[in-house]
């Protein structure tokens, strides 16, 4: 699998809100690390997103993979999240992964983007 692929089936499964093919993406000791969230493992990190969203619609805009040798790729793309609650809250953010050796995996995420817009009605939605 490329990489390209590898990045496009993540967002197909963020869209679809498949908990079951996002995970298969990561390595089982993957970190994600979100403004919104902070640090956890993958799989928690997915199965809380997945609870505060209703929808999920992205539309890439571009890949960052310099170099087969290197370990990272970066997603720029748009996000349109409806959350749980029906707030539809929508941004451009960029995705950095780190990829275990084989480059077929995630292992590490670092989720980049500008919460103000939507950090009030983040927290109202977790309150709940």
């Amino acid at each position: 699998m490329t990489t390209k692929q590898l990045c496009i089936d993540y967002l197909k499964a963020l869209n679809e809100g498949n908990l079951a093919d996002v995970r298969a993406l990561f390595s089982d000791n993957a970190k994600v690390v979100s403004p919104l969230y902070g640090v956890l493992d993958a799989f928690d990190f997915y199965a809380d997103l997945f609870k505060d969203t209703n929808r999920s619609e992205t539309s890439l805009l571009n890949v960052f993979d310099t170099s087969e040798m290197s370990k990272s790729v970066a997603l720029h793309f748009r996000y349109e999240w409806t959350l749980a609650d029906g707030k539809l809250v929508s941004f451009e953010c960029v995705d950095v992964f780190e990829l275990n050796d084989a480059r077929d995996r995630f292992e590490k995420l670092t989720i980049i983007y500008d919460t103000a817009p939507l950090r009030q009605d983040f927290d109202n939605l977790r309150r709940t």
